[in-house]
């Protein structure tokens, strides 16, 4: 089996389907990062599509100094971005309530899923990529450094202080936005 490189290498060279191998390979996580940037499975379906067009359309552009997978978080990041950057021009849709289940453990589970969900979409964006990345997607601290284009203390920072926002979200605590009116100095 190609390793991920191989497979760039063989697309640009003209075999078709090596991207398909490429997609096949990484859309699962692709759409769990896209899902949980985003809080919609319809979201992230479309940024899931909107990821691989994008990288059909890039892929020239890899030079493979990084790993794929990281080039390829890195699109997909920013594909979320922009999508959240869209939505907040949008009027915010209400989710509607869905029928209950019928266990009441699988409706405990579910709940709080949807809470831990929503409680994400609440995390500021520039803390929820790096929370994804690293608690969701388990990937080590330097990778998600090169996804985003932040030193290692810059991503660790961000992802404490999006733990800190989820769990405020969690207990229904307001967060304020981030902004330097809202750094706390020390003397």
């Amino acid at each position: 089996m190609a390793d991920d490189r191989q497979l760039v290498r063989a697309h640009l060279g003209g075999d078709r389907g090596a991207f398909s191998t490429l997609m096949e390979r990484h859309q699962r996580r692709v759409y769990n990062i896209a899902y949980r940037m985003l809080g919609r499975p319809e979201d992230a379906a479309d940024a899931t599509q909107d990821v691989f067009l994008t990288c059909l359309r890039k892929l020239s552009g890899y030079r493979g100094d990084s790993a794929f997978t990281t080039w390829l978080h890195r699109v997909t990041v920013n594909v979320c971005h922009d999508a959240l950057r869209r939505r907040s021009r949008e009027q915010p849709a209400r989710d509607e309530d869905g029928p209950e289940p019928s266990s009441r453990d699988l409706a405990d589970a579910a709940v709080a899923a949807v809470d831990v969900q929503r409680a994400l979409c609440l995390v500021p964006e520039e803390f929820r990529a790096p929370l994804v990345l690293h608690d969701l997607q388990d990937l080590p601290y330097d990778e998600i450094a090169g996804i985003l284009g932040a030193p290692v203390g810059t991503v660790k920072s961000r992802i404490h202080r999006g733990r800190v926002a989820l769990a405020k979200a969690l207990r229904g605590e307001p967060h304020p936005p981030p902004g330097p009116s809202n750094v706390q100095e020390t003397m």
